[in-house]
């Protein structure tokens, strides 16, 4: 998200500080989001295509954000195969149970199988 805004509008902000900008009204950093909403609307649907979870969890720094867990589903319909008014797509957006740390708990929790 970075990189795109930077390459967009000429200035490095770390993408923690495009949310912050864009809840304050900078409407440069919302273009950033929403333009970041819509990759990952895509890119999950193509996951929604292929397995057909009934839940998807985001992970990571980004998955801090609201409106993630909101705009992606309302998004993602159109690029899902049995998307729209007559087969809403049923898969649920959710936020990992531990945030940033997940992947370390998951590494711990491999480092410790036998």
């Amino acid at each position: 998200m970075a990189r795109d805004h930077a390459a967009r509008n000429g200035e490095t902000l770390t993408a923690l500080r495009i949310s912050e900008r864009a809840v304050q009204g900078d409407a440069a950093c919302e273009a950033t989001l929403q333009h970041y909403e819509a990759r990952v609307a895509r890119s999950l649907a193509h996951v929604i295509n292929l397995l057909d979870p009934h839940v998807i969890v985001l992970g990571g720094g980004l998955s801090g954000l609201d409106r993630l867990l909101v705009n992606v589903p309302r998004l993602w319909g159109d690029f899902v195969f049995s998307g729209g008014l007559k087969d809403p797509v049923r898969t649920e957006l959710k936020r990992s149970l531990h945030g940033d740390s997940s992947g370390v708990r998951g590494a711990a929790w491999l480092w410790r199988a036998p």
